[in-house]
């Protein structure tokens, strides 16, 4: 077996995105619990691994804020695997692999001509640590990250591979978003599309009276539309606008008025926190570029920051997003005080059984706090009880504090999808501490 086994002890010296070392997440605010991490480099090596071990996890970018990649034995991480990128023109899809990172797939379509339908705020995550986590990006039409796989390579508990395919599988849908507990996802089929160009405008200071008046308007008006906020005052600070164009002509008329529901056009490239240098920001100011280059919030060449932060999203049905937002604005003093930003997004619906846009068109409200952990969790249970009325899904990879009895509510198939847990791992060898809290209940 062709493999690297690190000791977590032994990792301080190797620094990753953010800048934090192997045995801590990207944010510097949890430390992983397992003995070491393997790094295979073959599907094979990848089999002897999960196959010889007792309990084990994936661990992909770490972009995680809570315990759910942590391991009570070892890891595994995919990035030492050739992405093995494969382009099928005839399928429309790409084949690569879990480990491999999106801002490098991107890359490799744009280059081909092709494209993925959206990309999350940043790049630089892992295909199968979002996908798992039902990781978006923004777009009245646009499905989460998870919608588009086509097909998923697994290697269970006992080493084998299975294949699953849309329209295929029984298990499909409840596979995809599988929180890393079904096995080791490593290798992932997404659709793609011919490339296209997107031009990306910002507006700053729409009042929320307009903004909640024409909500719907407002999120339909570009391809990707983003708000971003910290719940205080009368306006929304930013709005980020990223309209796809077939040329030079469509990008020049585009807002040509210079307003976006009385919010201005932003005439500096801006970043999402006031006086923060827009230098890792993908462009703004409406040049025309390849998707690649501008559907993600920040630039894969550049760390975005410095992981001095904390995160949580939430995510509720369309129709409750006026009730959701008069919830947060009244917990203002609460949340400002905490927070770097805001950012609200919609997502379309899906059948991915455990997809936080499972069954429902839906509206995200995220989260970036300033790393006050202990403060910040003590506030989530209120802002939670603000918004169960509206059966508010946490994002699965985000700091929340429903446990699994709460959670299990939210989702018509939870328990479907423990059923599909417990035949696919039925030693649990993929479950930790956080799923049993979270998922299956202690």
């Amino acid at each position: 077996m062709r493999t690297e086994i690190s000791e977590m002890a032994g990792l301080t010296g190797h620094t990753g995105t953010g800048g934090a070392a192997p045995e801590l997440n990207w944010a510097g605010n949890y430390r992983y619990t397992a003995a070491a991490i393997h790094r295979p480099r073959t599907l094979e090596d990848v089999q002897d691994v999960v196959a010889g071990a007792s309990k084990i996890r994936a661990l992909g970018s770490r972009h995680s804020f809570n315990a759910i990649a942590d391991s009570p034995g070892s890891l595994i991480s995919l990035e030492d695997l050739d992405p093995g990128i494969r382009i099928d023109p005839a399928a429309r899809t790409v084949t690569v692999s879990g480990g491999t990172r999106y801002g490098t797939l991107a890359e490799k379509l744009e280059s081909n001509g092709y494209a993925l339908p959206n990309l999350a705020s940043l790049p630089h995550i892992s295909i199968a640590g979002a996908i798992a986590t039902a990781t978006h990006g923004s777009g009245d039409a646009n499905g989460n990250l998870a919608t588009s796989v086509a097909a998923l390579e697994i290697v269970a508990a006992d080493g084998t591979v299975h294949h699953l395919g849309r329209g295929s599988s029984p298990d499909f849908d409840g596979a995809v978003v599988g929180l890393g507990a079904l096995g080791v996802v490593t290798k992932v089929t997404l659709d793609i599309e011919p490339t296209f160009a997107v031009r990306q405008d910002v507006f700053e200071a729409l009042p929320w009276q307009t903004v909640l008046e024409n909500f719907d308007a407002a999120t339909s008006s570009a391809y990707s539309v983003s708000l971003f906020t910290d719940w205080s005052g009368d306006a929304v600070a930013q709005a980020w606008l990223k309209s796809r164009v077939s040329g030079a002509a469509a990008a020049e008329a585009a807002f040509a008025g210079g307003t976006f529901f009385s919010g201005t056009r932003a005439t500096v490239a801006r970043h999402p926190l006031p006086g923060v240098s827009a230098e890792n920001c993908t462009e703004q100011l409406g040049v025309p570029g390849p998707w690649s280059e501008r559907l993600a919030h920040f630039r894969m060449a550049f760390t975005p920051s410095s992981g001095d932060e904390l995160q949580s999203e939430f995510f509720v049905r369309r129709e409750h997003t006026v009730a959701a937002i008069s919830e947060l604005r009244a917990l203002s003093p609460r949340i400002s005080p905490l927070l770097h930003v805001s950012e609200i997004r919609t997502v379309a619906a899906d059948q991915l059984w455990l997809s936080t846009a499972y069954g429902q068109h839906s509206v995200g409200f995220h989260f970036t706090w300033k790393q006050r952990q202990a403060e910040v969790e003590e506030l989530l249970p209120a802002m939670e009880e603000a918004l169960a009325p509206f059966n508010a899904r946490p994002h699965w990879g985000k700091l929340f504090h429903a446990e699994a009895d709460s959670v299990a509510a939210l989702y018509p198939r939870f328990a479907d999808f423990k059923d599909l847990a417990e035949r696919m791992d039925p030693e649990h060898k993929f479950r930790n501490e956080f799923l049993a809290r979270k998922v299956f209940g202690k």
